[in-house]
C-alpha cells in the first residue's frame, strides 16, 4: 500500500499549498478520488470550492472543465451535441464538459431537474447517451459539484436519487483566525494556484482504485458498518435511512483511508470518521424532527455512540 500512500500524500500536500488549514477535508476528498466516487461540496461562497477542484486537476495533470449551472442550462450543454457538418455531409458529435477527467459543476442546485438528470448516467455508469448513441467517458472521471446552503431562491433541490449518487458530501467551512491571517499573507502576491504544478500521474487512479480491494476489512468492522446503516433505517427521526449504496461507499471509504494511512487493514475509527460524510446526505429527516431542531449529523453522532462494535456488547 506504500504506492497509494505516497501518491496520496504528494497530492494532498500539493493541494494544501492553495487550500490551507483543511487537511482532513482534502484527505477525505482524496478518499473519494481513490474510490472513483463523486463529491458534493455544500458551503457558503468564498471558502475555496472552485480552487479545490482546480488544484486537484493541476496536481493530477488531467483535463478540467467548469460548468456554471443556471436555470436555462440544457442537458446537451452538459453531455454534448451532434451538429450537421456541411463539408462532410454527416453529423459530427461535439463533446460537452462531461468529457473531461474532472468536472466542476458549480451551483448544481441552480440547474433544472432535467439538466441535473443528465449527470446521473455519467455519475453512475461512466458514460453518456446522446441521440441514441452511448459514449464512454475516459477514466478517471470525477465530478465535484457545489451548492450554496444559504441561498435557496431560484434553486432546485437535488432529488434523493441523485444525492445517493454522490459518494461523499463535504463542507470546507470557514478558516480559524490564525489560518485566515496566513491566507492573506499567501495571497499578498501572486495567487498560489498560478505556481502549482503536476506532482502525480492522474491516469494511475483507476489502477490504484483496484488495489484497494486488497485492504483487509475484518468481519467485526464489516458488521459494524452494516449495524450503523441499519440504525439509520430504523431511526424514528428519519423518513429515509442510508441505502445499500451507502453501505458499499462506507466500506470502500475505510479501505481507501487505511491505504492512505499506510495500513493494509481497517479500524473501527475509520468507520466513525467517514460515516457522517458518507451517510449524512443519504438520509432524509422527518419534518417534525427538523422543526424541533434535530439535525441528521446529530442523529448520526448518536448512532455512532450507541451502536456497539461487537454484537456481544449489546
Amino acid at each position: 500500500m506504500k504506492e497509494i500512500q505516497e501518491f496520496s500524500q504528494l497530492l494532498v500536500e500539493n493541494v494544501e499549498k492553495v487550500i490551507i488549514g483543511k487537511r482532513q477535508a482534502i484527505e477525505q476528498m482524496m478518499v473519494a478520488l481513490l474510490c472513483e466516487g463523486h463529491l458534493l461540496l455544500e458551503d457558503v461562497p468564498g471558502t475555496g470550492k472552485t480552487m479545490l477542484a482546480r488544484s486537484i486537476a493541476i496536481s493530477l495533470g488531467v483535463s478540467f472543465k467548469r460548468l456554471q449551472c443556471t436555470p436555462d442550462l440544457l442537458p446537451n450543454d452538459v453531455t454534448g451535441v451532434s451538429i450537421f457538418d456541411q463539408q462532410q455531409q454527416a453529423f459530427t458529435f461535439l463533446p460537452g464538459p462531461a468529457f473531461s477527467h474532472i468536472l466542476l459543476a458549480d451551483e448544481i442546485n441552480r440547474a433544472t431537474p432535467r439538466t441535473q438528470s443528465a449527470l446521473l448516467e455519467a455519475m453512475g455508469e461512466g458514460q453518456v447517451t446522446v441521440d441514441g448513441v452511448t459514449r464512454p467517458l475516459e477514466r478517471p472521471f470525477f465530478i465535484l459539484a457545489t451548492q450554496n446552503p444559504i441561498e435557496y431562491e431560484g434553486t432546485f433541490p437535488l432529488p434523493e436519487a441523485q444525492l445517493d449518487r454522490f459518494f461523499m458530501k463535504l463542507s470546507l467551512g470557514y478558516l480559524d483566525e490564525q489560518t485566515e491571517n496566513q491566507m492573506l499573507v499567501n495571497l499578498g502576491g501572486r495567487h498560489p494556484i498560478e505556481s502549482l504544478t503536476q506532482v502525480v500521474d492522474g491516469r494511475q487512479l483507476p489502477a490504484l482504485s483496484q488495489r484497494l480491494y486488497q485492504i483487509h476489512v475484518d468481519e467485526t468492522v464489516r458488521a459494524y458498518i452494516v449495524r450503523i446503516v441499519f440504525a439509520t433505517r430504523g431511526h424514528k427521526d428519519l423518513i429515509l435511512g442510508a441505502s445499500p449504496r451507502g453501505s458499499h461507499a462506507l466500506y470502500r471509504a475505510v479501505q481507501a483511508y487505511a491505504a492512505l494511512q499506510g495500513r493494509d487493514y481497517c479500524l473501527p475509527d475509520d468507520v466513525k470518521l467517514f460515516a457522517p460524510v458518507i451517510l449524512g446526505h443519504r438520509c432524509l429527516l422527518h419534518p417534525e424532527s427538523a422543526l424541533r431542531g434535530t439535525t441528521i449529523q446529530q442523529i448520526l453522532k448518536d448512532i455512532l455512540i450507541s451502536t456497539p462494535l461487537d454484537i456481544g456488547e449489546i
